[in-house]
C-alpha cells in the first residue's frame, strides 16, 4: 500500500490546450486493462526528452532519440505497458518503428514524428499485432480531459496512479502544466527512473525547454530512489503546445521563464514523491538531507549511501533504531577526505550523533519513537561547507521481495 499517497481526482488535472489522450486494453500481457496510451500534439509543440543511460536501453528508448533529431516536429507519443522492449536486440528495433508506422498511418504522419516509450517485462518480444489492433480505439477515446485515464494506463507494480496539475499566472496570463508518471520499482536516477510525460501549454523554444527539463529532472526524478535498480527504459518527456495566451515566448533572462521552471519542477517533485510513496512493498516515506557540505555533489553522495543501503532501509522497515548502519553508509559513501569527527546526525527532531560518536542525551527509545513514523527525515550535518543536497526513498519489506519473485506470474 502506498505511502501516504491517494489517487489523484480527474477534475483536479487540468487540461492542457494542444494534448488530447486515448486509452485502449490492447491484452498485451493481460486482458481487460487499460495499457496503451496515445497522445496526440499540437501542430506548434516543442519537444524535450531525457533517457536512461543504462547501455542495454530499450529499443524504444534508442528509436524515440532517433526520432526527436529528426527535423519533423513530434506529433505524438504511442506508451505500453506490459513490455519493454528491452534486451529483443534487432527484432525489437524493428517492433518499436513498427509501432510508429501503425501510429503514424492512423494519424496521418510520418514515422518519425511518433515517439514510442514501452514498459514492462524485459527481453519479451513486444506484441506489435496487438498494438495494431488497440490503435484504432486510442484514436477514437481521444480527448483533453483524459489524463487520469492515461495515469493509469501506463501502470505496471504501481498500486495508485500518479498525476500532477498546476496553473500558474504569467504576465497576467494563464499558464497550466499537467503531467502523469509510472514507477514503483526498477527506481534509481540515472536520469529519471520511471516514465513520466509533463505538458504545459506555454510558448518556449526548444532549447528553454531542454534546459527546464535538466533543471526539474534533477531536482526531482534524479533524487529519488526505490531499490537501486536502474531501469532500461526510463523515459521524461516534456511538451510545450504554445497554446497559452501568453503574449510573448518565453525567455531565459526573464521573471517568467523562472516562474515556469519553478512550477514545473513542483509537479516534477510531486510526480517523482509519489513514485517513491508508492515503492514496491514500502511502508515509510524517507526524505535524507544532507547539509553543510563543500559541494552538492558530496552531499548527494552521502545521501545515495544512506538511501541505497538494504541495512539501512530494513531497519526502517522495523522500526529498529540500529542508527550506526547510517554512519557506516555516511563513511563509505566515497568522500575522500572526510572528518568523521565532524558529522552531526539526526532523525527529524532527535539528535542522535555529535561529532561522529552517538549523543550523550539520545536514548534509544527516542529513536524507536521516530522510526515507527510512516514519514521520517534523516538529517546529515557534514559541518564542512555550506551545500546541501537532499533524497527522497522508502524502506525495504518482505512485500519487495514477495512482489519481485511474482512478477512474470
Amino acid at each position: 500500500m502506498a505511502v501516504n499517497l491517494n489517487p489523484p481526482e480527474a477534475d483536479r488535472l487540468r487540461p492542457v490546450a494542444g494534448i488530447s489522450l486515448g486509452v485502449a486494453a490492447a491484452g498485451i500481457r493481460r486482458a481487460d486493462r487499460p495499457d496503451l496510451l496515445l497522445m496526440l500534439l499540437g501542430e506548434k509543440t516543442q519537444v524535450a526528452g531525457l533517457f536512461t543511460r543504462n547501455r542495454f536501453c530499450a529499443a524504444p528508448v534508442q528509436v524515440a532519440r532517433q526520432h526527436l533529431q529528426h527535423p519533423n516536429p513530434v506529433r505524438a507519443l504511442i506508451v505500453n505497458t506490459g513490455n519493454a522492449n528491452a534486451g529483443t536486440g534487432e527484432q525489437g528495433l524493428a517492433d518499436a518503428r513498427q509501432t510508429c508506422v501503425e501510429t503514424a498511418r492512423l494519424l496521418g504522419l510520418a514515422p518519425q514524428q511518433i515517439l514510442p516509450f514501452s514498459t514492462g517485462v524485459i527481453m519479451e518480444p513486444l506484441p506489435v499485432d496487438r498494438i495494431r489492433s488497440g490503435l484504432p480505439h486510442c484514436v477514437a477515446a481521444l480527448g483533453a480531459t483524459n489524463w487520469l485515464p492515461a495515469a493509469q494506463a501506463i501502470m505496471t507494480t504501481d498500486t495508485v496512479p500518479k498525476a500532477s496539475s498546476r496553473t500558474i499566472q504569467i504576465n497576467g496570463e494563464a499558464v497550466t502544466i499537467t503531467g502523469i508518471a509510472k514507477g514503483a520499482g526498477m527506481i534509481h536516477p540515472d536520469m529519471a527512473t520511471m516514465l513520466a510525460f509533463v505538458a504545459t501549454d506555454a510558448n518556449l523554444p526548444r532549447a528553454l525547454l531542454r534546459e527546464a527539463l535538466h533543471y526539474a529532472a534533477e531536482r526531482s526524478f534524479n533524487a529519488v530512489t526505490v531499490d537501486g535498480d536502474t531501469s532500461t527504459n526510463d523515459a521524461f518527456v516534456l511538451m510545450a503546445t504554445g497554446q497559452s495566451r501568453v503574449g510573448e515566448m518565453i525567455d531565459a533572462s526573464g521573471l517568467a521563464f523562472l516562474q515556469f521552471r519553478g512550477a514545473l519542477t513542483e509537479v516534477a517533485v510531486e510526480l517523482a514523491q509519489a513514485v517513491v510513496r508508492d515503492g514496491e512493498g514500502a511502508t515509510k516515506f524517507i526524505t535524507v538531507c544532507v547539509q553543510g557540505g563543500v559541494t552538492q555533489a558530496e552531499c548527494r553522495l552521502v545521501g545515495f549511501a544512506i538511501a541505497h543501503s538494504p541495512l539501512v532501509k530494513t531497519a526502517f522497515f522495523a522500526s529498529d533504531p540500529n542508527l550506526g548502519r547510517i554512519l557506516a553508509a555516511i563513511g563509505y559513501a566515497g568522500v575522500a577526505d572526510l572528518d568523521v569527527g565532524r558529522i552531526d546526525l539526526y532523525l527529524d527532531e532527535v539528535l542522535v550523533a555529535r561529532g561522529g560518536a552517538r549523543h550523550a542525551g539520545y536514548v534509544e527509545a527516542d529513536g524507536k519513537r521516530v522510526m515507527q513514523r510512516s514519514e521520517i527525515t534523516v538529517r546529515v550535518v557534514l559541518n564542512r561547507g555550506t551545500e546541501q543536497a537532499t533524497v527522497w526513498t522508502c524502506d525495504l519489506s518482505h512485500d519487495y521481495v514477495r512482489i519481485n519473485a511474482d512478477y512474470r506470474s
